[in-house]
């Protein structure tokens, strides 16, 4: 038992106390667009696609964690930009400019309340490193 509170109060807790509705916002983005890829990821299990959308899902999960817990929330935010810019932008290429598809014609509801939230996360992180 004594082990265990010791453990306690070494490890990181959550530190919601200081996140304002922007980090709220951005988190739930995040989630959104975390809970698109894992769901395609699995779907597209094992292929190298439904593997790569898994990893983007733990990504986005990760930054989520890294912020509530209060892990040098500058950093994520900074890094989570061009994350989230890459998956946008290679959303596109992939779709749409290498692909049989037109935009915004055969966007998909998945596709636009994801990238409707990466929009959304976008400008947030933004929006908390000015």
């Amino acid at each position: 038992m004594k082990n265990m509170a010791a453990t306690e109060t070494q490890g990181r807790s959550l530190d919601v106390a200081s996140l304002d509705s922007r980090h709220w916002l951005g988190v739930v983005a995040a989630l959104v667009s975390a809970a698109v890829h894992l769901l395609l990821g699995v779907r597209l299990a094992p292929s190298g696609l439904g593997i790569s959308f898994i990893l983007a899902g733990l990504g986005f999960l990760g930054g989520i964690a890294l912020v509530v817990i209060g892990i040098r929330r500058r950093l994520v935010c900074a890094v989570g930009v061009p994350f989230t810019l890459s998956q946008i932008l290679l959303w596109y290429y992939v779709n749409f400019a290498a692909g049989p598809k037109s935009f915004p014609a055969d966007v998909g509801t998945l596709g636009a309340v994801d990238k409707a939230a990466q929009l959304i996360l976008l400008a947030v992180l933004v929006a908390l490193l000015r």
